[in-house]
């Protein structure tokens, strides 16, 4: 995915667009390489977990719930962080659910909220699937770098992610 970009080819001279500080070449290349990286280690990751009839979302879902206390989140702490909507984490879990992995039940004292619950099944599965994707992830991500270029990408990538956990109110 190598482009030749130039300053100059990069920023339009006119427009709306004229006030904007548009990216340098090498902040072009470092942000397009951060996409691809993200992309392909996003797909690989999930293609591995296809054997175990799992998408990533739901590897996420079963890591978060087993590091839970009791192994159960309300769906609404559960969906911040696993960074879904609520829409979008109900329909999840509701295939979760089908499969056997999860388990929703009311709160108490709540009746609106709900918890969702990791199945004895749902722990199985994690107990089984984790040892495959973590082995993955040090393959395709961890492997790659020194414990050097590691402590420095964290102490570059932390502030970020703190930055945009606080756009979220969530910081």
């Amino acid at each position: 995915m190598e482009t030749n970009l130039t300053e100059a080819s990069a920023i339009p001279a006119t427009g709306s667009g004229a006030q904007t500080p548009w990216l340098t070449a090498a902040e072009q290349r470092f942000w397009r390489a951060h996409l691809e990286v993200s992309k392909l280690l996003d797909y690989q990751l999930s293609r591995e977990l296809q054997p175990h009839n799992l998408a990533i979302n739901d590897y996420e879902i079963l890591v978060v719930l087993s590091e839970a206390p009791d192994r159960r989140m309300r769906m609404t702490d559960l969906a911040t962080a696993t960074l879904q909507s609520k829409s979008r984490l109900s329909h999840q879990i509701t295939r979760m659910e089908n499969a056997g992995l999860v388990l929703r039940q009311e709160c108490p004292g709540d009746r609106r909220g709900l918890y969702a619950n990791l199945t004895a099944l749902g722990w199985e599965t994690m107990q089984k699937v984790a040892p495959d994707h973590v082995r993955s992830v040090r393959e395709h991500f961890v492997d790659r770098f020194t414990p050097e270029q590691m402590d420095a990408m964290y102490q570059a990538l932390a502030p970020v992610a703190e930055h945009l956990r606080n756009l979220r109110g969530r910081g």
